[in-house]
């Protein structure tokens, strides 16, 4: 059985409004979202909130050695890479940015390893360039499912495009789609009311 549901969503220029169309009226959901999102850090508890006041999930800045839980989404903060340690907790780090870019989603995707107790499912929004397409061709590897965004929901497709290239993408899906798959996947948390929403600074 497994002990942890995770999704990782990679997220790039443009990518904000399509995340508040996923996670609008988003209910609670029973695994933990990681959402590495490119942006500068003047916006990262801008971007907490406005995430917050769509969903039922709790949603919170990452922080360093947290253990990773259902019900939650982590977002990463900027001038850090998130790594996922053991596939359950938070490893923040500095460094070199890479693929010019600090989060990189690809350093959080590859940080994953297989494990029968933990299912993921990776997500590729818009974006330019190619952080995040080895992520999730790396997901697939250890077993995970493969999401990106249609591309006739953004401008900015060069991200999902590179991802669908390689052949390690289960499903092209719209923003309302990627929601459904989100609950499909994650389930709704048992025995927690929707109306019981809250949040996390």
């Amino acid at each position: 059985m497994c002990k942890l549901k995770l999704a990782v969503i990679g997220s790039s220029g443009a990518g904000l409004p399509i995340l508040n169309s996923i996670f609008r009226n988003m209910p609670r959901l029973g695994g933990a979202i990681v959402l590495i999102q490119h942006m500068p850090a003047y916006i990262n508890q801008s971007v907490r909130d406005n995430l917050a006041s769509n969903t039922h999930m709790t949603v919170k800045l990452a922080e360093q050695d947290e253990l990773i839980r259902p019900g939650i989404v982590y977002v990463a903060p900027s001038e850090l890479h998130l790594k996922i340690v053991s596939n359950q907790r938070i490893r923040l780090i500095g460094g070199e940015k890479v693929n010019y870019v600090c989060p990189s989603i690809d350093v959080t995707m590859k940080s994953l390893t297989r494990e029968s107790a933990v299912r993921v499912l990776g997500i590729l929004l818009s974006g330019i360039g190619d952080d995040g397409v080895e992520g999730i061709g790396h997901i697939k590897r250890i077993g995970g499912e493969t999401v990106v965004l249609e591309k006739k929901a953004t401008s900015i497709g060069g991200m999902t495009d590179e991802a669908v290239a390689t052949g390690h993408v289960d499903s092209v899906l719209s923003p309302d789609q990627i929601r459904e798959a989100l609950v499909k996947h994650l389930g709704r948390e048992a025995g927690k009311p929707e109306a019981a929403k809250r949040s996390a600074k």
